[in-house]
């Protein structure tokens, strides 16, 4: 995972970029008919219930853009909203909260869809040890928002990109050779690099967890598109010489009879890739 300041980088990054490509020469609708010394205040109506996220985002949103800026949450990123309730207010210079509007909007109603989303799948696993997994399976630009709306939905971030975790997946091993000559030129790079990186691998079936398990300091095992059966196997046979993951077939309706098998982990695409957004609307108060 990254760290907290590399996180905000990221967000910031993501402010700026939606802001130039929004707001580009100026926002001619504003300035044409709204003049710039006017001061307004508006308020996030939830028109849909759910689990709303992105409050402490529009927050930066608002304040990047201007200092004179009020902010009021009335939730608490990750709580759950009913339909008609209120989000936050927010008071200011008029052309901020008009500039502000759709980049808000977009991102909360995105980031409240997948919170919405993983806490679902996370329901599905009260009672056991398992922890779900967001993958890399998020939307370009944006990804920093949507591992943070998992979170805020309980679940836990899979590595942020391809520079902070090692990853052998079916690909890398193949145009490797195989699994052995996979993991010995992995950890000959980490040595000479000096780099203290988890190492993951995924296997695709019971011999391939027989070699991986032949190799000391591998974080995890992910257990790809096995059956339910067969990853009962699985993890009796990794036992504790690593953590364990299941991917592949994961869903609402799977997901926990994986994790009655005792793996450590459950990772699914779904709750980034596949993602109704929440109905809610910023609205001016006169």
């Amino acid at each position: 995972m990254i760290s907290a300041a590399q996180e905000e980088q990221e967000i910031q990054g993501i402010i700026k970029n939606a802001l130039r490509e929004d707001i580009g020469t100026g926002d001619h609708s504003t300035l044409a008919c709204i003049p710039n010394t006017a001061q307004g205040k508006a308020e996030l109506i939830v028109k849909e219930s759910g689990y709303i996220s992105g409050l402490a985002f529009a927050q930066k949103v608002f304040e990047t853009l201007s200092k004179d800026i009020v902010f009021t949450s009335l939730q608490e990123d990750g709580a759950f909203a009913d339909k008609g309730s209120i989000a936050f207010t927010v008071s200011g210079p008029s052309h901020v909260l008009l500039q502000a509007e759709r980049l808000v909007l977009n991102a909360m109603q995105r980031m409240s869809g997948i919170t919405t989303k993983t806490r679902a799948y996370v329901a599905q696993l009260e009672g056991t040890k398992t922890q779900l997994l967001d993958t890399r399976k998020t939307t370009p630009g944006i990804r920093a928002l949507e591992k943070w709306a998992v979170r805020l939905g309980g679940g836990v971030n899979h590595r942020f990109a391809l520079y902070d975790a090692i990853m052998l997946k079916d690909n890398h091993i193949d145009f490797c050779g195989g699994m052995d000559q996979a993991i010995l030129a992995t950890k000959n790079y980490l040595l000479r690099h000096k780099l203290d990186l988890p190492i993951i691998v995924e296997a695709r079936d019971f011999d391939e967890i027989e070699v991986i398990l032949n190799h000391p300091g591998i974080t995890r095992i992910l257990i790809d598109n096995f059956s339910v059966e067969d990853t009962k196997k699985a993890v009796a046979m990794i036992g504790d010489h690593c953590q364990t993951e299941s991917s592949g077939m994961i869903n609402l309706k799977t997901i926990r009879d994986y994790a009655l098998c005792g793996v450590d982990f459950v990772s699914c695409g779904a709750i980034t890739h596949s993602v109704q957004n929440l109905d809610l609307s910023l609205k001016a108060i006169n």
